[in-house]
């Protein structure tokens, strides 16, 4: 069973979200990184720019596939996860720790009203 911490939110596409003060850790989720295998490179945007709710900001490559990653809030981009370029198992080994991959200022904390609760993500995964 994959590991749904408590203190963070989830989006539907597998990110999840750990909010501290007016910044978002933004990563995905341990299904999803159980489900992608092996990561090889993690492709993300540069400090400074924006993120829209929704849209893709970079992508996963696993030894399978090629995977988007998409914003489960908006703001702006305040930090990227420069280790994961040199380690990008990072976010096979330790998702919700070493594997974050931005830290965004929210544009709109009502945005995180419309993700899903570690419940509600368990249910998502389970069925």
């Amino acid at each position: 069973m994959s590991q749904v911490p408590a203190n963070v939110k989830y989006s539907s596409e597998h990110e999840w979200v750990r909010v501290e003060g007016n910044q978002a850790y933004i990563g995905i989720t341990d299904f999803a990184q159980a489900e992608l295998g092996d990561i090889v490179f993690v492709e993300l945007p540069q400090a400074g720019d924006s993120l829209r709710a929704g849209a893709t900001f970079g992508t996963v490559e696993s030894v399978k596939t090629v995977s988007d990653l998409y914003a489960p809030v908006s703001g702006k981009i305040l930090q990227v996860n420069e280790a994961l370029s040199d380690a990008p198992e990072k976010v096979n080994e330790s998702p919700y720790e070493d594997g974050w991959m931005v830290v965004v200022e929210l544009q709109d904390p009502s945005e995180l009203d419309k993700l899903l609760t570690p419940a509600q993500y368990e249910q998502q995964v389970s069925q």
